[in-house]
């Protein structure tokens, strides 16, 4: 894995998950990438999309 991972997953989370999210009415979602980026998709009380993310980045 190198640096440009994360930005590839964050950018994929925010455009094609959440509108896939959004389009099939989803009240929660699950993803991970099988690399160590996560995220979690959920409807807040107030109907906004909660996003948690979590990634990893690994040095040489």
């Amino acid at each position: 894995m190198n640096e440009n991972t994360n930005p590839r997953w964050h950018d994929f989370v925010d455009n094609e998950l959440v509108e896939f999210f959004k389009k099939y009415d989803l009240e929660k979602l699950t993803a991970d990438d099988g690399n160590g980026n996560k995220v979690k998709l959920s409807i807040t009380k107030d109907n906004d999309i909660k996003v948690e993310q979590s990634s990893v980045t690994l040095r040489n």
